[in-house]
């Protein structure tokens, strides 16, 4: 028996883990201003789906340490059920978004949204989340900080881990 087609509101939360900080102190030390550091998450299904340092992670919208999002964009709507979703999203962290592939300035969890909103909606996120670690080491201040950068690994407490079987371990 044929379900009939239902569709799915598809969210993008947008942290700024700074916490303000960027906007203040970008002028001085990149000569340029930064309204934030990103970190993004996708909501779909009443949960918040991320990418981090632990790998793929899901948590309640909003309910990781970082709190409320700075802002809420509507990416529209998908018919991707939440069993397609579950399935597509572990066979990203079997492969593409592992922990161990996590790298802050060319593969983190802003990567991951835009590539999970575009497998959702056919859209891409904004550009100037995903266009932020080219601008911050367009600086010459990003360049001495490179090195710096590629070390930290981000991963907001408050999620559970997502793992192949469905849920989190």
């Amino acid at each position: 028996m044929d379900q009939p087609n239902t569709s799915y509101s598809v969210k993008l939360y947008v942290y700024d883990i700074s916490k303000g900080m960027a906007r203040q102190l970008s002028p001085l030390m990149l000569g340029k201003q930064l309204d934030g550091i990103w970190h993004t998450a996708i909501v779909v299904h009443g949960e918040e789906y991320f990418y981090g340092g632990e790998g793929i992670a899901n948590c309640l919208p909003g309910r990781t340490e970082l709190g409320e999002p700075n802002s809420v964009v509507d990416l529209g709507i998908t018919e991707v059920t939440k069993e397609i979703f579950m399935e597509y999203l572990s066979s990203l962290g079997e492969s593409t978004y592992r922990n161990d592939k996590y790298h802050l300035l060319e593969h983190n969890c802003n990567t991951f949204t835009n590539e999970v909103a575009q497998f959702l909606t056919g859209s891409q996120i904004p550009a100037h989340i995903t266009n932020l670690p080219s601008e911050i080491l367009s600086t010459p201040f990003g360049q001495v900080l490179r090195p710096l950068l590629e070390s930290i690994s981000i991963s907001p407490p408050g999620g559970s881990t997502f793992n192949s079987h469905y849920g989190q371990r």
